[in-house]
């Protein structure tokens, strides 16, 4: 069984509870950093998980916040299923169809 990584990102919980709940505060906590992002930007990185995010914006963020990467960054186990011992049946899910209902005489 081959693990699969994932991430929790806590961005929006370490901002909660510096006092912070508007996406619009990190911008110029940022540029003062030298991290220079867009509202957008910005509301993107604390909405959703980054698949890619800089050093410089960790580092900035890590500062601004008070904390450590591993403070923003929780890595988990995404398919956390038990492995089955040998002789063990493992449950198949059956498969979805997807059918189309035509009428007689289209195509």
């Amino acid at each position: 069984m081959i693990r699969k990584m994932g991430i929790a990102w806590q961005l929006r919980i370490r901002m909660a509870e510096k006092g912070m709940f508007q996406t619009t505060d990190l911008v110029p906590l940022l540029a003062e950093r030298g991290v220079h992002l867009s509202r957008e930007q910005v509301f993107r990185l604390v909405t959703q998980t980054p698949q890619r995010l800089s050093m410089d914006t960790l580092a900035a963020l890590c500062d601004i916040l008070g904390c450590e990467p591993n403070d923003l960054i929780q890595v988990e186990v995404a398919n956390a299923g038990e492995r089955k011992a040998a002789g063990e049946q493992m449950q198949v899910r059956p498969q979805t169809r997807h059918t189309t209902i035509r009428r007689p005489g289209t195509a």
